[in-house]
């Protein structure tokens, strides 16, 4: 049994072009940031507890309506209560019995410095409810955790994993379609409306119990990877300009060599993934959303999966997402269509 698939019916929004606020750092690369380690070792409990107080929304959005987005589900800590604490990705229903997440939700790095899968006992998944409470929702054993081959733990790049439930859930819920290539360049256009659910931490660094969602729009890939690079290139200027100096450099050399060095840098916004946000900032995922849907609305009403929430801009406190970033990466599902049904038809 594969995928399905919709037709694309959306209407655009035009949004201005990118800019890059000041005060911004690329989240942690996965290697350091575990977050279901983050969830069971009790840290975001404990943090919870320091935070100051939080806004009354995600990071620009507001509460989603009870019902809504009934594709969601959480990621819980295996064997821990329902709430908040033990909440540490999203992700969504794919097929009755198919959850689809990032795979830096599945994958973690281990004390030698090389990194495996969870098994699957280690976690649960939530269905049915937009609240993080006990006796909410349908909470399902997993039976087999699959994560993309080519993701490697070290990177972003290929952030994409299925978890296939044990059972299928036994609460009102609702399947999501993906879009195949065909539809997916339609898709991560700039202007289109999208949409971002999540349990992640709101203003303030505090987690929500209730889903809540964000409406932001698709930015130009180039123009993120131009407004990061440009970032990047600006905290390393003072580095290169230490080290040519010890070195004796000249000024040709330097510049030669400077402009050779951000020439080879890798873009942070692969082919891979789809750049969402909002020019004026403050709309955005968080920490607690990973593995979760960016949704397209289809002028028919309905809705399709065009991503899922990999990473995101830190803050420069270290407490949380950065609340004014002005966007967010998100793995583009429609370029892993068929690794998708390989998967799915292999483990029937």
């Amino acid at each position: 049994m594969t995928l399905r698939f919709l037709p694309i019916l959306l209407s655009t929004t035009l949004v201005a072009p990118l800019a890059l606020a000041e005060g911004f750092e690329v989240a942690a690369p996965p290697v350091t940031a575990s977050p279901y380690a983050y969830a069971k070792s009790g840290a975001k409990a404990e943090r919870a507890k320091a935070a100051g107080s939080a806004g009354a929304k995600v990071i620009g959005g507001e509460v989603a309506a009870e019902g809504a987005w009934p594709w969601q589900v959480a990621l819980l800590v295996g064997g821990a209560p329902v709430g908040t604490d033990a909440q540490f990705c999203g992700g969504s229903m794919v097929m009755d019995r198919w959850v689809l997440t990032a795979a830096h939700c599945i994958h973690m790095p281990q004390e030698d410095g090389s990194f495996a899968d969870l098994w699957p006992q280690d976690l649960s998944i939530l269905v049915g409810t937009n609240q993080l409470a006990p006796g909410r929702g349908d909470l399902i054993p997993v039976e087999a955790i699959f994560r993309h081959p080519s993701y490697s733990g070290t990177q972003f790049d290929f952030d994409i994993a299925l978890v296939k439930l044990a059972r299928a859930p036994q609460v009102p819920y609702q399947t999501i379609e993906v879009p195949d290539a065909e539809y997916g360049g339609i898709l991560n256009q700039q202007g289109v409306t999208t949409i971002v659910t999540g349990w992640g931490l709101q203003e303030g660094a505090q987690p929500s119990a209730e889903l809540r969602q964000a409406e932001i729009q698709v930015l130009d890939r180039e123009l993120c990877n131009s407004a990061m690079l440009e970032a990047r290139a600006e905290d390393a200027a003072g580095g290169f300009s230490y080290a040519v100096q010890t070195l004796g450099v000249g000024d040709e050399d330097a510049y030669a060599l400077w402009d050779e060095l951000v020439a080879r840098a890798p873009k942070p916004v692969s082919e891979n993934m789809i750049c969402s946000g909002t020019f004026e900032g403050g709309k955005t995922s968080c920490n607690g959303d990973s593995g979760g849907p960016l949704v397209v609305p289809l002028e028919d009403g309905r809705y399709i999966q065009a991503g899922i929430v990999s990473w995101g801009l830190s803050a420069m406190s270290g407490q949380g997402c950065e609340e004014t970033a002005l966007f967010s990466a998100y793995t583009d599902i429609s370029k892993f269509v068929p690794w998708l049904n390989e998967v799915i038809t292999a483990n029937p």
